[in-house]
């Protein structure tokens, strides 16, 4: 594990204080969790800029096809009965 080790302004560093005796996590957890959700999004946002970039083929594009199906049926009664 790294430390790093970044500076803020009075009223952040107090607001994460209160967050975290709110959510009852030590501050160090807050701000891991927060880096990790925001690094998370970043990622989100430049899978969707790819994909922009270079759209879905028709052949990637049939699994959307398959999936408006709709939802599977039902044969437990089936084989229930048969069993």
């Amino acid at each position: 594990m790294t430390l790093l080790s970044f500076h803020v302004n009075d009223n952040q560093a107090a607001d994460a204080q209160r967050w975290a005796d709110r959510l009852g996590i030590n501050k160090s957890e807050l701000l891991r969790d927060s880096l990790h959700r925001y690094l998370g999004w970043l990622e989100s946002e430049e899978e969707a800029d790819r994909r922009q970039a270079r759209p879905l083929t028709d052949t990637e594009s049939m699994l959307g096809a398959i999936a408006d199906w709709g939802k599977m049926e039902d044969w437990s009664d089936w084989t229930e009965a048969t069993g």
